[in-house]
C-alpha cells in the first residue's frame, strides 16, 4: 500500500508539474524533457508513469468503461453497472478539483494534438467496451458497436459539458446539480435504444 500511494503521489507530481508548464506557454511548446526537469524526474521515470505527452493532460479522462463492465455484480446489466458508476463518480464534491479541471479545459482547447487525443482516446474507449460487452454476453455484430459507440459518446458529452460550465463560471454546486440529470437523462436514452434494466 505504501508503495501504491508513493507512486500515486509521484505521478500526481509530474502531472501537475506538466499542467503548469502548459497553462503558461501552451501544450505545443514545451516538450518531455522540460516537464522532466520541472517535475525533478529523469525522461524514463516519466514515461513510466506517463506512456505519452498527450496523456499527461489527457489522463483525467481515463475511465475504464470495459473495466466496469467486466468487474459488474452478476445482477447488474452492462448500462445499470456503467450508470451507478457514474452516479457514485458525481456524488463527490467538485469544488476542490475545480481551478485543475478549469485549466485543463483552457489547454485541451488551446492544443490541435489534445483535441485529437482526446479523439484518438474515445475511438480506443469504444473498442475496449465492444470487447466487454461481447464478453458479457452481447453478440457480435454491428448492433454492439452502435451501443458502445453511443455509450462512450453520451459520456464524453455529459463529462465535457460539466467541465465547460465550471470553466463557464458556474458555481460547483449547481454544476454538479445538473451533472447528475445529464447522467440520468443520458442513461434513459441509452436503456431505452439498447434494453437493460428500468430506472
Amino acid at each position: 500500500m505504501i508503495a501504491e500511494e508513493k507512486r500515486a503521489r509521484r505521478r500526481a507530481h509530474i502531472a501537475d508539474a506538466a499542467m503548469r508548464l502548459f497553462a503558461e506557454r501552451g501544450f505545443d511548446a514545451v516538450t518531455v524533457n522540460e516537464v522532466a526537469e520541472a517535475a525533478g524526474v529523469a525522461k524514463a521515470t516519466l514515461f513510466n508513469y506517463f506512456p505519452t505527452k498527450e496523456s499527461l493532460v489527457l489522463h483525467v479522462l481515463d475511465d475504464d468503461l470495459a473495466r466496469v463492465v467486466a468487474e459488474r455484480a452478476p445482477d447488474r446489466t452492462p448500462l445499470r453497472a456503467l450508470r451507478e458508476h457514474y452516479r457514485e463518480a458525481v456524488a463527490e464534491p467538485a469544488d476542490s478539483h475545480v481551478p485543475g479541471l478549469r485549466t485543463m479545459v483552457r489547454v485541451i482547447q488551446q492544443s490541435p494534438a489534445l483535441i485529437a487525443g482526446v479523439s484518438r482516446f474515445r475511438g480506443e474507449q469504444v473498442a475496449a467496451l465492444v470487447k466487454a460487452l461481447i464478453e458479457a454476453g452481447e453478440p457480435d455484430d454491428m448492433r454492439v458497436r452502435l451501443m458502445a459507440a453511443h455509450i462512450v459518446t453520451a459520456v464524453g458529452t455529459v463529462q465535457e459539458t460539466f467541465f465547460q460550465r465550471l470553466t463557464d463560471g458556474m458555481p460547483p454546486p449547481a454544476a454538479g446539480r445538473l451533472v447528475g440529470g445529464d447522467l440520468d437523462l443520458a442513461f434513459d436514452l441509452l436503456e431505452r435504444a439498447f434494453g437493460g434494466e428500468e430506472n
